[in-house]
């Protein structure tokens, strides 16, 4: 019997596919599952509750934040490994699942230890499912535009934060402290169950890795019904792609070649990209309100200051997403390390509550803006796609690696340096990747999923 078929072609299917109800739907779904996923969100709040309580203090606040960083560690590089083998849409109902049940159990913990342990499972379902989900987007989209429907979801994404926050401030007066945080993951564990449902029924497996899996009957099938379904709305013929006849085979890239060669430099440039994300974002995201609480201010104050801070995110990841797609990504990374570093270093001397709001606001912009370009944009866009999660996996682990290192020396400025020492460190971290990424970045804007792959292969 002969082994050879027609190649699907799916990328090339793909990215000529005018923008459509179809990709509205795959953007929909992806931003929504990003949006009620908010248990890291909620990490600051939580944390500064449990403080009010007697349940925890910095060292211990530490350790709940480096241990939730180092489950999204092995949840990133397990996670990677396991979605390049199973597939997108079964590594993303499996990764909401662990999510799911981890925030659930967490709200019944009867203490901080428990807590602390469910927050390790928390953090492995939500960092594996951050890769599932991010780097896998970039297949379903065409180059043309992949940075701005991948910026579209974050920006939906990222209203988490305010979100959570407002919730906060809504329960804080009608529920005590020693409730409040337990209803604040009870909250995302429903609307995420929601968002799996949906996927369930909704969400298609990648055609682009099927393909590379050598499942090209499959590709091929879906793809037809993509094709199919964008005419019957659109009216109009798609442009005729032709098939290629080959022999039928799983492309294999061995997890070993992330360590060599073009593959290897990506690793280091992804693994810098989402340090400095880690170290700024997530100190800022845990941080926030015990600085406030560490300059005097109460606890309803610190939470008013965190929520309008905290709109800075949604805007600035809108400002990204309209540009993204216009300035080079070696060019647009580097500005905004620069940017926060010098806007870091500011915030940190002001003391009055009406310019700790208004420059607040324009850092968590910027730091928003960055956390798109990375997260978002570029780590998730660099790989080829049989490696695709599992590069962006090993990048999200290694730069988690500083997020669970972070949380010790922020603790220890705060106790030490103050607040300026604190910022001083996040500058530091935001200049030498913003050197990295000018000397060793490549430019992925506008290129298609298989330029990008086969540069790296």
């Amino acid at each position: 019997m002969s082994n050879t078929v027609q190649k699907p072609n799916c990328g090339a299917r793909l990215d000529r596919l005018p923008n459509s109800k179809w990709h509205w739907s795959m953007f929909g779904m992806v931003a929504f599952s990003l949006l009620v996923c908010w248990s890291n969100a909620i990490g600051g709040l939580v944390l500064a509750q449990l403080k009010e309580i007697g349940w925890a203090d910095n060292n211990i606040s530490a350790t709940f934040v480096s241990l939730t960083t180092t489950g999204m560690f092995f949840g990133a590089l397990i996670g990677g490994i396991v979605g390049d083998k199973i597939g997108r849409k079964r590594g993303f109902l499996l990764f909401e699942t662990i999510h799911i049940i981890a925030m659930l159990v967490g709200a019944c913990s009867p203490n901080m230890s428990f807590l602390i342990v469910c927050r390790f499972v928390m953090g492995f379902g939500l960092g594996a499912l951050l890769v599932t989900l991010f780097a896998g987007f970039t297949e379903y989209m065409p180059g043309r535009n992949r940075g701005t429907w991948s910026s579209r979801v974050s920006f939906i994404g990222n209203w988490s934060y305010p979100i959570c926050s407002i919730i906060a401030m809504a329960i804080t007066p009608a529920i005590a402290a020693a409730m409040n945080w337990r209803v604040q993951f009870v909250v995302p564990s429903v609307l995420s169950l929601i968002a799996t449902l949906i996927a369930l029924k909704k969400f298609p497996e990648s055609p682009r890795w099927l393909e590379a899996q050598g499942r090209y009957e499959e590709a091929d099938k879906i793809m037809t019904a993509i094709e199919q379904s964008i005419q019957s709305k659109t009216g109009k013929e798609l442009e005729t792609i032709t098939l290629a006849t080959e022999k039928k085979e799983e492309k294999v890239i061995p997890f070993s070649h992330l360590f060599q060669g073009a593959l290897l430099k990506r690793v280091i440039l992804g693994s810098f990209v989402l340090i400095a994300m880690n170290v700024v974002q997530y100190t800022l995201i845990n941080w926030l309100p015990t600085i406030f609480l560490s300059q005097g201010i109460n606890l309803k104050d610190s939470i008013v200051l965190n929520t309008m801070s905290m709109f800075g995110a949604p805007f600035g990841i809108f400002i990204a997403m309209l540009i993204m797609d216009k300035i080079p990504r070696k060019v647009m990374g580097p500005g905004l390390l620069l940017l926060i570093a010098g806007l870091g270093y500011i915030y940190s001397l002001q003391t009055s509550m009406s310019m700790l709001t208004l420059i607040g606001f324009f850092l968590i912009t910027f730091v928003y803006m960055y956390v798109c370009y990375a997260s978002a944009v570029y780590v998730p866009e660099i790989w080829p796609t049989e490696a695709k999660l599992r590069g962006s996996g090993v990048a999200n682990a290694v730069g988690r690696i500083s997020g669970i290192i972070a949380p010790y020396a922020v603790a220890n400025l705060l106790d030490t340096k103050g607040v300026t020492g604190v910022f001083v460190l996040l500058g530091s971290v935001a200049i030498i990747v913003a050197v990295v990424i000018l000397f060793i970045g490549v430019e992925t804007k506008g290129a298609s999923v298989e330029e990008i792959g086969s540069e790296a292969a």
